[in-house]
This record gives C-alpha cells, sequence and structure tokens, in this order.
C-alpha cells in the first residue's frame, strides 16, 4: 500500500502560497502545495471511491464508497496544480472550475463542494 501523504510544516505552506499569490512559485512550491492539500482533503474525506490526480505530482483515493483497487477507478477527478491550489484554499469554486474545463471530473461523487476549501492547513 503506498504511503499516505502528510500535510506540510505550516511555514512552509505560507511561504510556498505567498510565492503563488506574486506569481514566484517554483516547481517545488507546486509540489508541496499540492501533496499538502490532497493530504488535507484525504483526511476530510477519508475513503477509496473516487482518485484525485494533480499530475505530475500525486494522487489520492477519496470520499466514502465503493473501494477501488484495480485498473482506471470509476470515479475520476483531474486538473493541474494550479487550480486544485486556487479551489483547496478557496480563490476559485469547485463548480466553477468544473465549469470552465479547469478540472476533469467524471463518475460518481466527483463533486467535491462540500470538502473544499481546505484551507492552509
Amino acid at each position: 500500500m503506498p504511503a499516505r501523504l502528510k500535510p506540510a510544516d505550516p511555514a512552509a505552506v505560507a511561504t510556498a502560497l505567498a510565492r503563488v499569490d506574486d506569481g514566484s512559485a517554483e516547481r517545488a512550491d507546486l509540489k508541496l502545495l499540492v501533496k499538502h492539500f490532497l493530504a488535507l482533503l484525504e483526511t476530510r474525506a477519508p475513503g477509496r471511491s473516487v482518485e484525485v490526480r494533480v499530475p505530475p505530482y500525486a494522487a489520492v483515493q477519496v470520499v466514502e464508497g465503493v473501494r477501488h483497487t484495480r485498473g482506471t477507478p470509476p470515479a475520476v477527478v483531474e486538473t493541474d496544480a494550479a487550480t486544485w491550489i486556487a479551489v483547496a484554499t478557496g480563490a476559485q469554486a469547485w463548480l466553477d472550475a468544473v465549469a470552465e474545463g479547469r478540472v476533469s471530473a467524471s463518475g460518481e461523487r466527483t463533486d467535491l463542494t462540500p470538502y473544499l476549501p481546505l484551507g492552509a492547513g
């Protein structure tokens, strides 16, 4: 079983978020924030029925329901790092990101609105 993601140090999260806000974020900042917010989502929405992917950084399985173990999951959410950070922090509403095509969500239970925003942790 893969290791669970862990929330990042609050100071590191604050620094990375500041860099995202001022446009100076680097790949390491995005990676830290993506993994941090996916870890928070795992805590807030435990389960294994929906796979949330933020390539190339990480993916997690969340939300109560039928557990998925092999092949392509029946419920998949995929987005880029900037969009994931925006919806996780509340800078963008989940439904707006989906409507704009910034998030691909297919299958049951892929509306993550009840779990967002996640805050900084």
